[in-house]
């Protein structure tokens, strides 16, 4: 079937190969992850001076690191002097500076090169000019969030926007404090699919009553195909007999304090582009970002984050994590079996999505645009 074939009520998607081409993911790195603003690390991470994490962003490493006034830096994660990866483990601490292990040329926390052997000879040696690449960072809703372009989009106009569009204003998200919230429980996923697939399946609640029975349970709504980013502002409500955002629908914890009335009882789904998933419910919030490795591999970190009180007195979180837990499951089981068909010659054309998968259809509208700009 081609898309000139289809009936009104059936819209195209992509084509099979733009989920298995290195070279249109090698574009996607460049146009898309090297371009827009990433939700790296959770700042809370790195709480002390010399804490470090190394993040996969686009075609680079980039490190991030907890600077001696406090503050969050990031770089490159490349010695100025032979292109030799500075760090290369994923998370750690420094006391002092970072040590390049193979000519041993040292840079401060702010990046800055101090030392290197027969330094002192050399005088004209620039040592800010010569210190780390320095890359953009953001913090919002507790997270860093890195741009390696070197005029970033507005993160107002971007990564906001996003939010504002999906409900209706940031202040509905600002209810839930979540720059304030304390990590429950990470999970981290290593996804055999192609990262479009895995925003597309998050995007849609047409498979929900297939495969998320425990999920359908506690949001009967889904089980008829409406995803809760079908409409502006929209959240799903709970079953009558469900208490909490947990695996039985039992109760969960106390609302989180700024949670008003009319999102009391609800579940929202927001989709960040390029990469992060959030999810909204009364007592606790539920992060994903991707990290696309490869065309056919993306690691999913997924953090369930609380109200201080209830991680610091070591209250039981496993029931309301178990929930989302098996629907990562679920959800990623899926995407792993859809990826081999992406190179049949069956998908050659791509496939198709029904009226209430409109949603993704933009989607593929928006990656093909960044493509094609960045490419042009």
């Amino acid at each position: 079937m081609t898309q000139t074939q289809l009936p009104p009520s059936l819209i195209p998607t992509l084509p099979g190969h733009t989920y298995t081409d290195p070279a249109i993911f090698e574009l996607e790195q460049r146009n898309i992850f090297e371009e827009m603003w990433f939700c790296a690390v959770r700042s809370a991470d790195l709480p002390d001076a010399g804490n470090f994490r190394t993040v996969q962003i686009g075609r680079e490493s980039v490190l991030v690191t907890r600077a001696r006034d406090g503050s969050l830096r990031a770089f490159l994660n490349i010695c100025r002097h032979r292109g030799a990866k500075l760090c290369v483990e994923e998370t750690g601490t420094v006391k002092r500076n970072f040590q390049c292990p193979y000519h041993a040329w040292t840079y401060g926390l702010d990046g800055k090169l101090v030392a290197a052997p027969n330094l002192t000879s050399m005088p004209d040696v620039d040592r800010v000019e010569y210190g780390l690449k320095t890359v953009h960072l953001r913090e919002w809703l507790g997270y860093a969030w890195i741009s390696l372009a070197r005029d970033p989009a507005s993160f107002e106009e971007t990564v906001q926007q996003d939010v504002r569009e999906r409900l209706g204003n940031l202040d509905a998200i600002g209810n839930y404090q979540v720059s304030e919230l304390d990590l429950g429980r990470r999970i981290t996923y290593d996804v055999k699919a192609n990262w479009k697939l895995i925003i597309e399946n998050f995007m849609e609640c047409y498979h929900c009553a297939t495969i998320h029975p425990e999920l359908t349970e506690v949001l009967p709504e889904f089980a008829d195909g409406y995803a809760a980013q079908y409409y502006v502002g929209h959240g799903a409500v709970f079953g009558e007999e469900i208490k909490g955002f947990t695996i039985d629908g039992g109760e969960g914890f106390e609302n989180l304090s700024g949670v008003d009335s009319e999102q009391d009882r609800r579940y929202y789904a927001i989709t960040v582009r390029p990469q992060v998933f959030i999810n909204l419910v009364p007592d606790h919030v539920i992060i994903h970002r991707m990290y696309p490795m490869t065309a056919d591999r993306t690691i999913v970190e997924c953090d369930w984050l609380y109200a201080k009180d209830v991680v610091a007195s070591g209250k039981d979180v496993s029931r309301s994590v178990e929930l989302f837990h098996r629907v990562n499951e679920q959800d990623f089981e899926a995407c792993e079996r859809c990826q081999p068909a992406m190179s049949s010659r069956a998908y050659r054309d791509g496939g198709v999505l029904v009226p209430s998968e409109h949603h993704i259809g933009e989607f593929h509208e928006w990656v093909q645009m960044k493509l094609t700009k960045g490419n042009a």
